[in-house]
């Protein structure tokens, strides 16, 4: 193969033929509406295969207790980083034409538990504002390194800021500038996480990359003696099972900041099940349905964001009460009319605070100065009343295609004027 060319060519060659396949494959295992494709682990100087998911799991913020489980389950360090690849993805896409558009820039962050915050301006890569070049690069997350260098993934989202976190139960201090704010925002991402987390340990179990769970069993279905199981389904009840003990939920906590989390992550839970369906097959002669295959099918995850971003919308504001009967803390709703005091329901996400406008720079927030809009439906209400800039832009696209043969279109190249519009600072 490499005969003919100086001792040191082949190697080059064999090189830069490896380093093309790494970025291809991440690159293809982004752009799907739902890929099945997991990432793949660009850990320099990996160990040996049966171990590397050792170092994968140590490079990941988890606490003691989960790097454990980490290390005694092979498949779960890349099942955690697709379920951070999810969420990411989602609520970017829930949340592209609101004001905050999942970004979590600020000294302060919406979630406070187990979070790093890591962004992508036009200058380069930096966390918290200082540069991560060099050897900072290389202790930055591996799925952030993924996500930073797919340029499709920024959009026209400003900065293409992500979000990395495993939900770890981390208590900061109270007082003083250890506050925690339950925002609708952190909601939303407490339930998005927990969503995704689920969503891919089941496409795990079912897809053979975790070896403590198998295919879905499917108990307690109708006419079951007529279905013949040929389809390897989504085992849903086993993720469900499995992230309750990776999170540690337990008991219920006298923290309201805990109890409400726990709650928002729980619906997150639920949004998935949800949307759990059957999928069957008919089998037998000019398709009389003699026997059936089927097998449980998550849907798509954007089914699930779109679940969601609607309980983010209807989301309720909650405080804490005392029942008379147990003694215990429990959730609350505003005080109705008819004097009543609603619980809310295990499907509502729930929040403690208002959220601030986003519209200026802020703790929580870059602002939405500079952000691209859609002048018929998000420009006034994305640009907080300051208006919006209007420039022409250059874009080039496929025309006059035609198909030549055998079996391949070839287009000619135009250029098309497009306005851009964009929120004005002041």
């Amino acid at each position: 193969m490499c005969t003919g060319l100086p001792r040191t060519g082949c190697p080059l060659r064999l090189l830069a033929l490896c380093i093309f396949l790494s970025h291809a494959a991440a690159y293809f295992g982004l752009t799907g509406r739902e890929p099945l494709v997991f990432l793949p682990g660009p850990f320099a100087n990996e160990p040996p295969h049966g171990k590397a998911h050792l170092k994968q799991c140590e490079q990941m913020t988890l606490t003691r207790r989960q790097k454990r489980l980490c290390r005694r389950e092979p498949g779960l360090a890349e099942t955690l980083r697709e379920s951070v690849r999810l969420s990411l993805l989602e609520c970017r896409f829930q949340f592209r034409s609101e004001r905050w558009n999942c970004s979590m820039d600020g000294r302060g962050s919406l979630l406070k538990r187990g979070v790093s915050v890591w962004s992508m301006p036009p200058h380069g890569l930096v966390r918290n504002g200082e540069d991560v070049n060099g050897k900072a690069m290389q202790r930055m997350p591996p799925v952030i390194r993924e996500l930073g260098s797919a340029e499709s993934l920024c959009g026209e989202a400003s900065g293409g800021l992500f979000v990395y976190f495993y939900l770890a139960e981390k208590r900061p201090n109270l007082r003083g500038k250890g506050r925690r704010d339950g925002f609708k925002e952190t909601a939303f991402l407490l339930a998005v996480s927990s969503a995704a987390l689920s969503h891919a340990l089941a496409k795990a179990c079912s897809s053979g990359r975790m070896e403590r769970c198998t295919c879905d069993d499917s108990p307690g279905l109708q006419h079951r003696e007529a279905w013949q199981w040929g389809v390897c389904g989504d085992n849903l009840k086993y993720s469900t099972r499995f992230l309750k003990k990776f999170l540690g939920q337990k008991r219920v906590s006298k923290d309201l900041r805990a109890q409400i989390d726990a709650h928002n992550i729980n619906v997150g839970i639920r949004a998935v099940k949800s949307g759990l369906k059957t999928t069957c097959k008919c089998h037998g002669v000019s398709g009389s349905c003699a026997v059936r295959t089927c097998w449980k099918q998550l849907s798509p995850f954007q089914d699930t964001g779109h679940v969601l971003k609607y309980r983010y919308d209807t989301a309720m504001r909650v405080h804490s009460i005392t029942n008379s009967a147990t003694g215990e803390t429990e959730l609350a709703g505003p005080r109705r009319h008819s004097n009543t005091v609603p619980r809310p329901r295990p499907t509502e996400l729930v929040f403690l605070e208002e959220s601030p406008s986003f519209c200026r720079p802020s703790r929580y927030s870059p602002g939405t100065a500079g952000r691209p809009c859609s002048k018929d439906t998000s420009c006034s209400s994305l640009c907080c009343g300051r208006g919006y800039n209007t420039a022409l832009r250059l874009t080039t696209l496929s025309c006059h295609c035609q198909v030549r043969w055998c079996c391949h279109v070839e287009c000619q190249t135009c250029l098309r004027e497009e306005e851009v519009y964009t929120c004005k600072k002041h």
